[in-house]
């Protein structure tokens, strides 16, 4: 049994934990640049805990999911204004974002040469300059990844920033700070931290440390993703689903993912659709046509009993079996009012293209077994 796990230097997780932010950047630099979504009056209560702990600050927006440019901008803006450290504030696009900044901080060059598919994948050779993640949203886990997804939009593709050395210094997860999050947002993220624990538990690369953190992430992301969604001020179904999220991005970083992923990575470079209401909409048709795949060509493998555990988890029937796994998630993403992809903009005259896009991702590799091309374009009309 041979493994590696990595992740963020160090954790605080649990409501209030935000208060220590200022402490903990005093420690790292004395000026930050925070990276926030389009509305940086949301990270005021950081702001204050910074002015209380005598750090200066520079604030850097983005607008929508993260492009190339928007890494270049905040690495010209840290740079004049002699920031020392960098604090991603937000969902996912402003956590990558931060994460890029912080690398390119300290390794100079264009990002191209590190960038891959588009570029030239060279790593990164210095760490990154100090990066604290404090994610506003429960899903993408991006504050224990060691990645940055970024938009190319000369290319039409999403792709990855990826280094050991982007891993955060600190990630602080506050789950007060999701509180305020619209119900839809909340589905969104939720069924993308959802998928980020069904797909490393059932991975091709799966390992005991990261079974034992989908596992409980699992049982909480299934008692409580209705009720975050329905409740928004429930502090137990938030905290709940901070932590499944956590474990979700802790999971991904160290087993890879698995087809959904292999999809929404293309699809998402393709169309301005969401990340999570995509996978939302792939979700149960990726594990049915993984499970039809594997019953065919694979009948004793071992994901086929880790599809029945999910299953057992989401539904809390210790005699579910996989495909009882599989009309949960449908019956949830149902109840949740979620788009198929056909509303997301995606029509059957993309799917050839979508599916040659999507053979060749990265994310592709970790899923349980190969998928065929027909059944690829079989899991995207499904969804559409």
């Amino acid at each position: 049994m041979t493994f590696e796990f990595a992740t963020a230097a160090r954790i605080l997780f649990g409501p209030g934990t935000l208060a220590q932010a200022g402490k903990l950047t005093r420690d790292c630099g004395r000026h930050a640049l925070i990276v926030t979504g389009r509305k940086a009056e949301r990270a005021e209560p950081l702001r204050q805990v910074l002015r209380e702990a005598g750090v200066a600050e520079t604030t850097h927006t983005v607008a929508g999911e993260p492009a190339i440019d928007d890494v270049e901008r905040g690495v010209t803006e840290a740079r004049e204004a002699g920031c020392d450290c960098v604090i991603g504030f937000g969902g996912g696009s402003a956590l990558d974002t931060a994460k890029a900044i912080a690398g390119l901080l300290t390794n100079g060059s264009d990002l191209h040469d590190y960038l891959e598919v588009v570029g030239k994948a060279q790593p990164l050779a210095r760490p990154a300059a100090p990066c604290l993640a404090i994610p506003t949203t429960a899903g993408t886990g991006a504050e224990v990844t060691r990645n940055a997804v970024l938009f190319s939009p000369a290319n039409r593709v999403k792709v990855s920033l990826r280094s050991p050395h982007l891993l955060p210094r600190i990630a602080v997860v506050d789950p007060t700070l999701t509180l305020g999050l619209p119900p839809a947002i909340t589905a969104t993220t939720g069924l993308d931290a959802l998928t980020q624990l069904i797909e490393p538990y059932t991975s091709c690369r799966a390992q005991p440390l990261t079974d034992a953190l989908c596992v409980e992430g699992l049982r909480r992301a299934a008692r409580s993703l209705r009720r975050a969604v329905d409740a928004g001020q429930d502090l137990d179904a938030r905290t709940d689903l901070a932590f499944a999220s956590l474990c979700g991005g802790l999971a991904l970083a160290n087993a890879g993912l698995g087809a959904v992923h292999g999809f929404a990575g293309p699809i998402g470079g393709m169309f301005p659709a969401p990340h999570g209401a995509i996978c939302a909409a792939l979700l149960p048709h990726v594990m049915s046509a993984n499970l039809a795949a594997l019953r065919t060509r694979a009948p004793g493998h071992a994901a086929l009993v880790r599809y029945d555990d999910v299953a057992r988890l989401l539904t809390g029937s210790p005699q579910a079996v996989a495909d009882d796994g599989v009309r949960w998630v449908a019956d949830l993403t149902a109840h949740l009012h979620l788009p198929r992809l056909a509303n997301l903009g995606i029509k059957v005259a993309d799917v050839s293209a979508v599916v040659s896009a999507a053979a060749r991702a990265s994310s592709m590799k970790a899923n349980p077994l190969p998928l065929t091309a027909d059944e690829l374009e079989h899991i995207l009309r499904e969804a559409l």
